[in-house]
C-alpha cells in the first residue's frame, strides 16, 4: 500500500464517520469522494464498493462505544426487565423492512443509483423534505428557542417510550435510505420526528438502529463478495474503519449537543447546495464525475 493511496483510505474512513450519522447521506458522500479522488485507482470497483460499506463497522463502534452502558443494561435484562424487551423488540421491528428490502433490490440499487446524478438528485430531494417536517414541526411561537418548545410537546420524549408501531414506522422510513443521497439517519431521524418523536428521542433511536442494520450490511457484504477479496484487502479495510471510528466518535457528540439548541434546516440547505452543485458541474464538464 503506497502512501497516497493510504491517504485516500483515510479521507473516505472520515468521510463516513463524519457523515453516517448526519442527515446528508454517507453513502452519497463515499460515492462522490471516491469519484473526486479516484478511489478506485487503488482497488477494484467492485472492491470500494464493498469497502464502502465496511467501513461502516468503524461507525458502528463509536455509538457503541458512546452508548456502552445503555447497551449493556438491555442486554443484561432481556431475560427478565421488560423495558429492556420492549426496545430490543421495537429494534428488531424497525430493522427488518430496510433489511428485507436491501436483501430484495440491493443488486438493482447498485447497478442504477450509485452514480453522481442520481445521488445529486436524491441530495435535492432529501434537502427539501428536511424543511417541510422542520416547517412542519415548527411550533407557532415568537420564542427564538422554538427546537426547544418543540421537542417538549412531542409525543415521544425518549426511545424508551416508543411502541412497536412507532418502531415499524421509523423502520420504513429508513427504507428509504437504500437510495444513496437519501441518508439512512436522515430517512430515520426526520421520519422519527414526523411520525411524533422529539428531537432527541429520534436522533437516539437512529444511532440505536445503525448497530444492526450496518453491522448486518456489513456481514451480507462481506459474505456476498468473500470469493472477491483477499487477505491483501485487510489493511486497506482495517485503516478505513479505524479512521471512520474516529471521526463518527466526535461527530456523535457533537451531534448530540448541536440538536440540543439547533434544527436541521442547515443540513437541508448544505445537501440542496450540494446536490445542485454536482449536477451543475456534471452537466458542464467542470468535474469528470466518474460513475
Amino acid at each position: 500500500m503506497d502512501l497516497i493511496f493510504a491517504v485516500k483510505i483515510i479521507i473516505m474512513g472520515i468521510v463516513e464517520g463524519l457523515t453516517e450519522f448526519l442527515p446528508i447521506s454517507s453513502t452519497g458522500h463515499l460515492i462522490l469522494t471516491g469519484s473526486l479522488i479516484n478511489f478506485t485507482e487503488g482497488i477494484s470497483s467492485d472492491t470500494a464498493k464493498v469497502f464502502d460499506i465496511v467501513i461502516q463497522a468503524g461507525a458502528i463502534f463509536a455509538v457503541c462505544w458512546e452508548y456502552r452502558q445503555k447497551i449493556a443494561s438491555v442486554t443484561m435484562g432481556l431475560a427478565s426487565d421488560k423495558k429492556s424487551q420492549k426496545f430490543a423488540l421495537n429494534l428488531v421491528v424497525a430493522f427488518l423492512p430496510a433489511a428485507i428490502l436491501g436483501v430484495l433490490f440491493i443488486k438493482t440499487i447498485k447497478a442504477y443509483l450509485f452514480a453522481p446524478v442520481p445521488v445529486a438528485l436524491a441530495f435535492i430531494i432529501g434537502g427539501l423534505i428536511i424543511l417541510w417536517v422542520e416547517r412542519k414541526n415548527k411550533p407557532v411561537t415568537g420564542n427564538a428557542n422554538t427546537v426547544a418548545i418543540a421537542d417538549k410537546v412531542a409525543r415521544v420524549q425518549s426511545v424508551d417510550d416508543m411502541t412497536m408501531l412507532d418502531a415499524l414506522k421509523i423502520g420504513i422510513a429508513q427504507s428509504f435510505g437504500l437510495i444513496p443521497g437519501t441518508s439512512r439517519s436522515g430517512a430515520t431521524i426526520i421520519g422519527g420526528m414526523l411520525f411524533g418523536l422529539s428531537r432527541k428521542a429520534a436522533t437516539e433511536f437512529s444511532f440505536f438502529l445503525a448497530i444492526p442494520t450496518l453491522l448486518g450490511a456489513t456481514v451480507y457484504s462481506l459474505y456476498k463478495a468473500r470469493h472477491e477479496l483477499s487477505m491483501t484487502d485487510v489493511p486497506v479495510f482495517s485503516l478505513g474503519t479505524v479512521a471512520a471510528f474516529i471521526s463518527a466518535f466526535f461527530c456523535v457528540r457533537w451531534l448530540l449537543r448541536y440538536i440540543a439548541s439547533h434544527n436541521f434546516n442547515a443540513f437541508a440547505w448544505y445537501r440542496i447546495a450540494f446536490g445542485i452543485m454536482i449536477l451543475i458541474t456534471a452537466y458542464t464538464g467542470a468535474i469528470a464525475w466518474v460513475d
